[in-house]
């Protein structure tokens, strides 16, 4: 297996309504790239896993614990093991990416969707 892959070679799986992400699992870690519709919501959730990110295009917004901001092109975040949170896309919807330690594993049987090229980067 190569340790080189581009981002249309990764099947994309949903991860929930309007929330598309093709990942790659590490032993340890998880990095997702992930397209998310304007106005959809990821309600409210938690997990065990540390998670960082930044947005590439678009907005979103975000409410990290008792914290709430909507972060565009360059903003990034943190969000400890096991805080709840939750994000909506921004107006443009968005494209961020997370990145997760633990590593995702439950990921790993959520089904692949159809083959199409990623939204991002833009030829």
């Amino acid at each position: 297996m190569s340790a080189f892959k581009h981002l249309d070679g990764i099947g994309p799986q949903l991860l929930a309504k309007g929330y598309v992400a093709r990942a790659v699992h590490g032993e340890r870690i998880t990095l997702a790239v992930v397209e998310i519709e304007p106005g959809v919501e990821l309600p409210e959730h938690r997990h065990e896993n540390e998670q960082l990110g930044i947005v590439f295009e678009g907005s979103v917004r975000f409410r990290v614990g008792g914290e709430q901001r909507t972060l565009g092109p360059g903003w990034v975040w943190r969000i400890p093991s096991d805080t709840p949170h939750t994000v909506t896309g921004g107006d443009e919807g968005a494209v961020v990416m997370d990145v997760f330690s633990p590593a995702r594993d439950e990921w790993t049987t959520i089904d692949r969707l159809a083959t199409r090229p990623a939204s991002w980067p833009r030829p």
